[in-house]
């Protein structure tokens, strides 16, 4: 089963710019060079300059796992070291519903 992930991270002041840079290079590297990750969003806040949000896809959690151990995200990690104020990470799946069930959760007419 694919593997989500939702990553919000809320940088210090000053530092998005630099963040940005370190987040999208950690991005491409990623989709470029890790054989199970299908996709990485890099996404930010109109209102908040400061606050990004990932949209990533993997193959599964091994696919996942060794993304954390790539080089690119180890310099990446280092590199943001002291930099995020907060993070949350969201561990989710594609929505499959099962052809041969009915849905009871809708409300009677």
């Amino acid at each position: 089963m694919q593997l989500v992930l939702l990553v919000e991270f809320r940088v210090r002041p000053g530092f998005a710019g630099r963040f940005g840079e370190l987040i999208l290079a950690n991005a491409r590297a990623s989709v470029a060079h890790e054989r199970g990750c299908r996709r990485f969003d890099v996404l930010v806040e109109p209102e908040d300059g400061h606050r990004f949000v990932l949209y990533e896809v993997y193959d599964d959690e091994t696919a996942f796992d060794q993304h954390l151990r790539s080089s690119h995200y180890t310099s990446f990690a280092a590199a943001v070291d002291g930099q995020i104020e907060e993070r949350s990470v969201r561990r989710l799946g594609f929505y499959e519903p099962d052809a041969g069930s009915r849905d009871t959760d809708r409300a009677s007419s």
